[in-house]
């Protein structure tokens, strides 16, 4: 992979985060309802960062090979 890519990949996966948790779209997930008894925004908040982090540790892993 050309390192270039990978940043460039880098910076789209920050601008998704930013969008992800930002008011618009974490306010459709503050809701009362839960996910086995935990609120759906927290689940969505947490699942969003695991994401985050997978997708920025694939991409960091493909470009040492």
């Amino acid at each position: 992979m050309h390192n270039n890519l990978g940043k460039q990949r880098l910076v789209a996966v920050f601008l998704a985060a930013v969008l992800l948790f930002n008011y618009p779209v974490g306010a459709i997930f503050d809701r009362p309802d839960t996910v086995f008894g935990v609120p759906v925004l927290y689940v969505y908040m947490f699942a969003g960062w695991a994401a985050v982090i997978a997708a920025i540790t694939w991409i960091v892993e493909r470009g040492s090979n």
